[in-house]
């Protein structure tokens, strides 16, 4: 039998669980609220920060030319962090209206803002994007994203604060002039395309950007055949080049049951069309 003494310390040093704390004895209660010392207490992201709690230059930025894969930034951020807001889906779904409201609506509340699309485009004018609606915008029609800086001067870009994008798939560069314009300028970039071509299949480098994105829309059409939700873009002629830019005389919005039965259309025409093209070359022959 133990000593009444020894018993008692022993109890002081192993007190049961249940004296502990109430969430240790009952496993499914919720935690009671904690509060951090004051110490650990952040400045709130409503209000601006102040300039010591951020650095003031990154330490580092991506550059695939050196040997690691970075380099020093040696000109730091310029403002805030930017964004970067995706607008896709198929043709004739209201992408460039809906670039065109969010680019009038930044303007609208006072920001600096500029288009951008690509010089391939020229079916309504090379310098204003339009709506199939007949909206128009002026723009900065380019071949590549990386010359808009020098076409649209230095000091002007360094006072733009937003830059919306139309027909971004025609971009090869539009990964790394996105990434760059929002995480070093700091600037808000929108940006408007197809997500997939007339086969169903990624269409340039649209797809690369959702990643860094901040929000990502994916608008629908409706079905040309039979009026519901239409995700896809069937081409009505029989060329097969990616990039063929054209409107509603090429191309119509449809749903995924009438994809499927007009690609299998088109290549029923296709096959009739081949065998009455071998009959005549036999005849002549």
């Amino acid at each position: 039998m133990l000593n009444p003494t020894l018993s008692r310390m022993k109890s002081l040093l192993s007190p049961s669980l249940s004296t502990l704390s109430p969430i240790l004895s009952n496993p499914r209660s919720s935690f009671p609220p904690i509060s951090l010392p004051l110490m650990l207490n952040f400045p709130s992201f409503s209000a601006p920060l102040s300039p010591s709690f951020l650095h003031e230059k990154p330490l580092f930025c991506h550059n695939s030319s050196s040997s690691n894969g970075f380099s020093l930034n040696k000109e730091g951020f310029k403002g805030p962090s930017g964004e970067i807001h995706v607008i896709l889906g198929p043709m004739f779904a209201g992408k460039t209206t809906t670039l065109l409201r969010r680019v009038r609506a930044e303007s609208l509340d006072g920001r600096r803002v500029a288009i951008i699309k690509s010089d391939k485009d020229t079916r309504y004018g090379l310098e204003s994007i339009v709506t199939h609606d007949g909206e128009k915008f002026p723009c900065w029609p380019l071949s590549h994203l990386s010359s808009f800086k020098q076409r649209i001067g230095p000091d002007v870009y360094d006072k733009l604060e937003v830059i919306g994008i139309d027909e971004a798939q025609f971009f090869g560069d539009l990964y790394d002039f996105c990434s760059e314009v929002a995480d070093y300028d700091g600037k808000t970039v929108i940006v408007a395309g197809l997500d997939g071509d007339y086969l169903r299949r990624r269409f340039g480098s649209l797809l690369d950007i959702i990643p860094i994105a901040d929000s990502v829309t994916k608008l629908n059409a409706r079905c040309e055949l039979c009026d519901k939700r239409a995700l896809f873009t069937l081409r009505k002629t029989g060329e097969t080049k990616t990039e063929l830019i054209a409107g509603a005389d090429v191309y119509m919005p449809v749903c995924r049951k009438h994809y499927v039965s007009g690609q299998v259309v088109k290549e029923t025409t296709r096959t009739i069309l081949e065998k009455q093209k071998d009959q005549c070359g036999s005849l002549l022959s």
